[in-house]
């Protein structure tokens, strides 16, 4: 499903003082991209999922507007160990934006072991079965994965698919 620039700004409008929630693969491309834009390009994770520094600027603007931004553990979590694919150079540079921008991130925990048994575990796993625990009518989710934010929206959950973001211009 497609999105309207006017259903974008009413959903970011409701949730501006509650926040957003950004998924694993977003929040890499924001960490990478504060590390070096130019790395967004011939990092592997960015590179394959065809991110452009210019995404990166539209994400990092979205992030600004947002009041908080929220994420768990489970999703540093994955994406510091993708963040380990970086060149043995880069990493303590990397690291340290990391440790940086984590400060500007509200981290909600839920115990795993409560994850494990809600009902859509086995079809989603740890991280994204914690992601649909913890958002109902609390967070915005902004995921570049489609399944998730099909689901999300399925069961009433506000989601956006930031591949719908990346063809409206807002970008431009």
């Amino acid at each position: 499903m497609g999105v309207s620039d006017e259903y974008l700004s009413s959903l970011f409008s409701r949730y501006k003082s509650k926040g957003i929630l950004v998924d694993t693969n977003l929040l890499l491309l924001y960490f990478v991209g504060n590390y070096d834009p130019r790395r967004i390009l011939s990092f592997e994770r960015t590179r394959s999922r065809a991110f452009t520094i210019e995404e990166f600027i539209l994400l990092a603007h979205i992030f600004a507007f947002f009041d908080r931004r929220v994420t768990t553990p489970n999703i540093l979590t994955e994406v510091s160990n993708l963040s380990g694919k970086l060149r043995d150079d880069e990493k303590s540079a990397y690291f340290s934006v990391f440790e940086r921008q984590t400060s500007f991130l509200d981290e909600e925990y839920t115990p795993s072991a409560s994850i494990c048994s809600l009902k859509h575990f086995k079809g989603f796993g740890l991280t994204d079965s914690g992601i649909i625990d913890l958002v109902r009518d609390k967070y915005l989710v902004l995921s570049d994965d489609a399944p998730l934010v099909g689901y999300l929206q399925n069961v009433g959950i506000d989601a956006v698919n930031f591949n719908h973001i990346r063809f409206l211009g807002w970008n431009s």
